[in-house]
This record gives C-alpha cells, structure tokens and sequence, in this order.
C-alpha cells in the first residue's frame, strides 16, 4: 500500500524507544515518507485526537513504539483518522503491540510491500446524560507525574442528541470504558442496564465495559473472561462488588450496557482506556455500545494470540496432567486440513509462520 505520512507515538522514557523512533525516520527519509512525532504533550497540555492528528499532516500510518499504554495512545489517534497502526513491542506484558524493535524497518518494508494482514478490532463509544467534565482541582491530584489529562470528549455534531439519548461523545476506547468511586471509603452506586433492561444495583470500587481486546487487560484482573479478540462482544465486569453475583457478562456487540449513577451514590469517574475524561454526579448515566468504526491493526501474519496468553500469563500445566511424563502435543498437526475443516481459524504450521530478523 502507499504510505504517504506516519505519524510517532513514542515512550518517551525508554532509550530502545528514542532508538527505535530513529530508525522510522531514517526509513521515511529513505522512501519520501513524511513523518511526524504526535501526542507528545507539548506545551504542559493535550489535545483532542483530531487536534493531534491535523497538527500531525493526515497520518495513514500510525506508529507506536513502547508497550500496551503507548499503543492505546496511537488507536486513540488512528480510530480517529481511520488510519493504519503498526505497534513495536518495547512493552513487558503486552497483548497489542505486534513487531520487535529490531525489526521495525523490516516491518515497514511488508507494509509498503503489501506484505501485511489488516486485523479490524472492536472498538467502544458512548452517550452521557451530559458532557463529562473533569474538576480543576482533580487533574492536579490524578496527575501522577504522568503528564497532562486528556481533554474532555467532544461532542459528535452529527448525531442526534435528546433528553432520552443523551449527548453523543467523540470518543472511542480500544480496551474498556470504567466507572469507578473516587472516595476511598465509599463505593459507587450504579444501576447496571443490559440492552434497555436492569440487570442489578451494584454497590462496588468499579464497574466497567471491555472489549475483546480489552479483555486482558483491567477486566481480566478482576477476574473477567478471556475473550479472542477477534469476537464482537462487550464484557461487564464488576470490581469487587457488596453482592452475591459478582460474576461478569458477556453482551452480543448491538446490546448497548448503560450505567447510571444512583441518588444514594457519591460521585463517579469515567475513565476511557486508563485515562480519567470525566466525574459523574447522582442521577447522571452513561450508555456505552459499540462504535461504528473500527481500529485497523497491523498484522504481519496470523495473531497467535493463545500462544501470547501461555507466554504472557506464565501458564504451567497442571501437576496430575503431566503425572505420565508426557506434555501436551503440540499443534498444528502437519497433514493436510480435511474440507470440512477449511473453514476454521488454526495456527500456521511453523514453516508457513513469517519472520523478521
């Protein structure tokens, strides 16, 4: 494909990170590529994803060199600009990112080649009862010495707004959307709605809305589902509820899940993939469904993505399985699929796997 501008998100606190930032510019420089550094918080402030990516020249390629959290940074950006996003892996326990430093310019050589596969993820958007808002004197206190907060989502001009449906926010989350409690001593009250009905009242530290993708991420650590990313699906999780049902639920991607602030309740932040964008009051909601578009990742071949979990979860097998000495076999088998099976997504066999040096 022709790549005409990519666009920089880089870990600015890694060295591999900085080298690896060298190296795409290098490769730009050598094909006529324009290249920019994007989301870099200039200026003690940041900026809507669309201020970003303008000011950046119309990236088609987004670039992200750190972990999970610098990726998310660069979906937020290229959902917007319905864009490419290549990831470089200089993360620990990364699920998203796809290439090995080493190997970026490798990896931008088979995206100009055509050499890629598009991986299209679900991704989450939400209405309000009113446009979120963050309290002056909170940002100082969440700040954490990790930069500015983002600025509160925008309104979407383009769809209807009503008493009933509330206000329509720009904003897209790869993987969760979270209402959590800002009191230490107080947990949030929240009516939890699954397609237009109540499920229950929940009095718990969190509730969230995840993705498949985001299904490992702050969902699974509150003991949510695993789910392929390569489902449609929400996942509610609660975090650690005062009640008997504690357990998630999985929503088919046109049941939208709405969580409304109850009066007994003290006030909620909202938080879109880890970054706080508003604080809801009693008596606020926020309905959160499936966005129309969609994230397009990068792939430089199939995502061996239960092969990721073994490695990144540290995985063993159970003592009494391997009690004859004999582990798992592995898989893929190497005898031709039979025709009822052609249909089915199976791993590649070691030979057909691609490799960047």
């Amino acid at each position: 494909m022709t790549v005409n501008r990519v666009g920089l998100v880089v870990h600015g606190g890694r060295t591999e990170a900085a080298t690896a930032a060298r190296a795409v510019r290098a490769w730009c420089d050598e094909h006529g590529v324009g290249c920019a550094d994007i989301d870099v918080w200039q200026e003690g402030a940041r900026h809507s994803a669309r201020e970003e990516v303008d000011s950046a020249g119309d990236p088609d390629l987004i670039v992200t060199l750190g972990g999970d959290g610098t990726f998310l940074r660069g979906a937020r950006l290229a959902a917007e600009n319905d864009a490419l996003v290549l990831g470089v892996d200089l993360g620990r326990v990364g699920f998203l990112t796809e290439v090995p430093a080493p190997a970026v310019r490798d990896a931008l050589d088979a995206v100009r080649e055509e050499r890629i596969n598009i991986e299209s993820r679900m991704l989450l958007t939400l209405r309000a009862s009113c446009r979120l808002q963050v309290p002056a004197q909170m940002e100082a206190l969440l700040r954490y010495g990790r930069g500015p907060l983002l600025p509160p989502p925008q309104v979407r001009g383009e769809c209807e707004s009503g008493s009933d449906w509330g206000v329509a926010l720009n904003v897209t989350a790869l993987n969760d959307v979270v209402l959590e409690k800002l009191a230490r001593d107080r947990q949030v009250s929240v009516g939890v709605y699954l397609a237009g009905r109540l499920l229950a009242s929940y009095s718990a530290d969190a509730l969230l809305v995840a993705t498949p993708t985001g299904s490992t991420a702050y969902s699974f650590a509150a003991g949510g589902p695993v789910v392929s990313p390569r489902a449609d699906a929400l996942v509610f999780t609660p975090v650690a509820p005062h009640m008997v049902f504690n357990r998630s639920v999985v929503a088919a991607p046109d049941e939208p899940i709405a969580l409304r602030v109850l009066e007994r309740s003290g006030q909620a932040a909202v938080s879109i993939d880890g970054q706080l964008r508003g604080v809801l009051g009693p008596g606020d909601w926020i309905g959160v469904y499936a966005a129309p578009r969609r994230l397009k990742a990068v792939r430089l071949g199939p995502m061996d993505f239960y092969g990721r979990l073994r490695q990144r979860m540290n995985l063993t097998d159970a003592p009494a399985a391997l009690a004859d000495g004999e582990a798992a076999p592995l898989w893929p088998v190497t005898t031709p699929r039979p025709a009822d099976l052609a249909h089915l997504a199976l791993p590649p066999a070691p030979s057909d796997a691609p490799r960047l040096s």
